[in-house]
């Protein structure tokens, strides 16, 4: 029921303003918001006080109350009604043996002279490194990327007095530096409330998955995946013995109904998910499907695995915070990657857990690699410290949008008799259906021949369908003459079929 009249909270107690801060005002009032709503202090249908009101109480412009009022309607979290003011959605769930021949051997043996159990192939994105243009599912330009600062962190590192020691055997659990620059840069983007002891720096998010998975999981485990999933961590899930549960995608997210209807069934271990662009739907996880998740995984006693691959572009409003930012029960894993923000061939990843889980990571990690690469963990830190990483960013993000801007306006523009999408509200590739005459095989083998790579759908063909039907078209990686170059042989390929 509607609430008849405001809920008058002690709001300038709990909300905090930081002034000056690295944070807007208005974005501190939406993040606080968001916390209220989701301890349960503003249950669904609360109504809030009006934007003067609030004003008033802290001490702000109203103006800043409105953009904050704004972006919490945009995400889903409240719902503003002209005759009756702002109230909180109504659907934010309730919180409660052959003889050695003789002489020296010319050359290694062909095939090893034991039996082995082979490790099934891991198919990943199109690869073609050799063809001028590629659009692949999904990566950073890294021509766009602060290299020779970071080159130049780097050998001024190992040029230092007394670098021998910093160059010796280091924390398996990364770099001190870098810990504590990215316990900071996400308490700020992301309101995790994660300490120098709650990070864990790893070569990249394939490791960071390993690693948990080696730690947490056994054979036969149930894991609760997407229809649609990012085929790294199925393939891991796999490798490790787990049983793959898939739930439907829809336009917000992983629908919720189904994986509860998979934990009445069965017991789950873990769920893993991509809620802020899903892999490779590019949707964004709705905020009352977050919460209900976080019930879910109490209630059933499983594990989510939250991979944020790209939360630093988010273009069309601020991205929705994680669901680790709204754990309060140790349940939620968190992975990020700096890799998708500098460029892959610099393999550095972080996962954000409870302080118990960071250290049995590190013993982990001990067995197959001691420690990180120290000095780029390191030159990486000295870069977040000085404000050239978030300066990159900001740089990065608006790069990206006008490139998403202007390779969705191309494909609807040439490309619409072929092909339909959704424009993605960030990430760096836009999600596309092709229309059911498109043999996507004989599509990318005519591009390939033009000088264009592009995949031929099979990686991401939901177990149901027979054929093909769907591709992941990156857009980052390419400057605007070589999206249009790309679009063009993509006209050119699919007029000739």
């Amino acid at each position: 029921m509607i609430a008849a009249s405001p809920v008058m909270l002690p709001y300038a107690t709990l909300i905090p303003l930081q002034r000056p801060g690295p944070v807007s005002l208005s974005q501190q009032v939406t993040t606080a918001f968001i916390h209220l709503i989701q301890q349960g202090l503003l249950p669904a249908g609360a109504k809030l006080p009006g934007t003067r009101t609030l004003a008033g109480l802290l001490g702000l412009h109203r103006q800043t109350v409105v953009v904050a009022f704004d972006e919490l309607e945009a995400q889903g979290w409240i719902r503003q009604v002209a005759s009756t003011g702002a109230l909180v959605s109504s659907r934010i769930p309730v919180v409660q043996a052959v003889a050695l021949p003789a002489g020296p051997a010319r050359r290694l043996a062909p095939r090893a002279g034991f039996t082995y159990e082979s490790v099934p192939t891991y198919v990943t994105t199109i690869r073609n490194p050799h063809l001028p243009l590629v659009l692949n599912a999904g990566t950073p330009d890294s021509r766009i990327a602060p290299l020779a600062s970071l080159a130049r962190k780097y050998r001024a590192f190992c040029q230092r007095p007394g670098h021998r020691q910093a160059l010796g055997y280091a924390d398996a659990n990364g770099s001190l530096a870098l810990r504590q620059q990215l316990a900071q840069y996400l308490q700020r983007t992301r309101g995790l409330p994660a300490q120098v002891e709650n990070v864990f720096v790893t070569r990249g998010s394939s490791m960071s998955v390993y690693l948990l998975l080696r730690l947490l999981l056994r054979v036969g485990n149930t894991v609760i995946v997407g229809e649609r999933s990012y085929h790294g961590a199925d393939h891991a899930f796999s490798q490790q013995g787990a049983r793959l549960e898939r739930v439907r995608v829809d336009g917000q997210g992983l629908c919720v109904e189904e994986v509860e209807a998979v934990c009445r069934r069965q017991a789950v271990r873990l769920l893993y998910l991509t809620p802020h662009h899903h892999y490779p739907t590019t949707v964004t996880l709705s905020a009352e499907r977050r919460m209900r998740l976080l019930q879910l995984a109490e209630q059933y006693d499983f594990i989510i695995l939250e991979d944020d691959y790209d939360y630093d572009f988010h273009y069309d409003s601020a991205p929705i915070l994680p669901l680790a930012s709204a754990d309060r029960g140790g349940r939620v894993l968190y992975l990020g990657s700096l890799s998708k923000v500098l460029a892959p061939a610099f393999r550095v990843g972080y996962v954000v857990a409870p302080a118990d889980i960071i250290e049995e990571l590190g013993r982990l990690r001990r067995h197959i690699d001691h420690q990180g690469d120290t000095i780029l963990e390191q030159g990486i830190a000295e870069l977040f410290a000085e404000g050239e990483m978030t300066a990159h960013l900001k740089r990065a993000r608006k790069i990206y949008q006008q490139r998403r801007d202007l390779f969705c306006g191309l494909l609807r523009q040439q490309l619409s008799p072929w092909l339909s999408f959704d424009e993605p509200a960030g990430g760096m590739a836009a999600w596309v259906r092709f229309a059911d005459e498109v043999d996507l095989p004989e599509l990318s083998r005519r591009c390939r021949q033009r000088g264009l790579g592009i995949g031929d759908g099979q990686l991401f063909r939901a177990p149901a369908e027979t054929r093909a039907s769907h591709l992941r078209l990156g857009f980052a990686s390419l400057n605007p003459e070589e999206l249009r170059q790309s679009v063009t042989i993509l006209r050119q390929a699919l007029s000739g079929l």
